[in-house]
Order: C-alpha cells, then sequence, then structure tokens
C-alpha cells in the first residue's frame, strides 16, 4: 500500500462523498453482527474510522489497524471525543508483518483493491481470525472502465471467491448491495459485501 499517498490526504479524507459512502457500507456490515456483542473485529486499512467506528458498538471490542499513522492518528482523536472505551488502534501493515492478535471478525472494506497481492493478504486474514471467525470484504465488481497501475479495477466475484477457498475459507456467500456513480475513481460501479467463514 502506498503509505505516503494515504499519510498526505489523511486530514482531508472524510469528504462528503466518502462519508455518505461510508454510511451505506456500514449499514450493510451491521446486518453480519448482529449476534456479535461478545466478539473481537478488526477494522483493517480503518483509515479513519468512517465505517469501524460506527459499528463499534455492535461488538466486544474494535481494533482498527491502519498502515498509515496520520489516519491512525485521526482516529485516535475521534475516538476521544467520543469516549469509546472498547476500541484499540495499530500502526501496521499486514502486507509486511502481522500483529500478534487474533480476532472473530476481520473487516476489509475498500481496502483489497489497494493490495497488489491479493492471496497473500487472505492468508494473513486467514491466520489471525479464531476457528469459525468470519472475513467481511467490501468491495468494487471487477470495472473494465477502471484502470490505475496501483489499484486493482475491481474484482470478478468467482474469482475472488477461489481464491478464498483456495486459502482455506470453507464458505464464501458475495452479493451485490449497492450502485452509486462515480463513486470508483470516478467510474460508475458495484459495491459487494463477501462474508468468508473460517
Amino acid at each position: 500500500m502506498e503509505e505516503n499517498v494515504f499519510e498526505a490526504i489523511a486530514k482531508k479524507y472524510d469528504s462528503t462523498e466518502r462519508i455518505e459512502l461510508a454510511n451505506i457500507i456500514s449499514h450493510k456490515v451491521r446486518e453480519e453482527l448482529v449476534q456479535a456483542k461478545d466478539k473481537t473485529l478488526i477494522d483493517y486499512g480503518s483509515g479513519t474510522g468512517l465505517i469501524g467506528l460506527q459499528i463499534a458498538s455492535s461488538v466486544k471490542t474494535a481494533l482498527f489497524v491502519d498502515s498509515s499513522k496520520n489516519m491512525v492518528e485521526i482516529i485516535n482523536n475521534k475516538i476521544a471525543a467520543n469516549k469509546l472505551q472498547n476500541t484499540l488502534t495499530f500502526v501496521a501493515d499486514f502486507t509486511k508483518e502481522t500483529l500478534d492478535i487474533k480476532a472473530d471478525i476481520i473487516l476489509v472494506s475498500l481496502v483489497l483493491l489497494h493490495i497488489p497481492d491479493t492471496k497473500n493478504i487472505l492468508e494473513k486474514f486467514y491466520e489471525t481470525l479464531h476457528t469459525d471467525g468470519k472475513l467481511i470484504i467490501i468491495d468494487f465488481d471487477k470495472n473494465p472502465n477502471v484502470y490505475h497501475p496501483k489499484v486493482h479495477s475491481g474484482f470478478a466475484t468467482d474469482e475472488l471467491e477461489e481464491l478464498l477457498t483456495s486459502v482455506g475459507f470453507k464458505s464464501t456467500s458475495i452479493q451485490p448491495f449497492h450502485h452509486g456513480e462515480k463513486i470508483f475513481m470516478k467510474q460508475d460501479a458495484t459495491l459487494f459485501i463477501a462474508v468468508s467463514k473460517k
């Protein structure tokens, strides 16, 4: 992940468009957390916490992990301002290291597209989850109109499902849940949610 890019945009990250999209995503993720009050969740690539902070009350402990110190600093300020008790933050990049922590749920929202080696990061998530843990991926459907040398142009859901199975996940369900105008590199795009069980 290009840390310097995210370090540079951290302070301007919470745009109206990003907040609107985060609200749609948070609403969808909350449906997966109905029985998660005793669970530990990692929001990986948490950014400024636009999604994770909205769902923190649905779990016992929410761990925010991002490779950008500036992003994590913004989350820490939000946690302090909202007096949240059940949260922890970490600056870490799972493509280079893993933390000595385990979780019941890992949320990866609009992060996978920034990671060049998809299989490697999915293996790291698999290792980090407890048995019967759940990986929740939110990302864009493959989009032929998107090209960027450092970003995947979305994901073909059948290929993603195959990849998740190959790293050990027992089952995966994938469904589209939102189509928006100019939400992916200024292109119209569809968001999907993929839920995989370890």
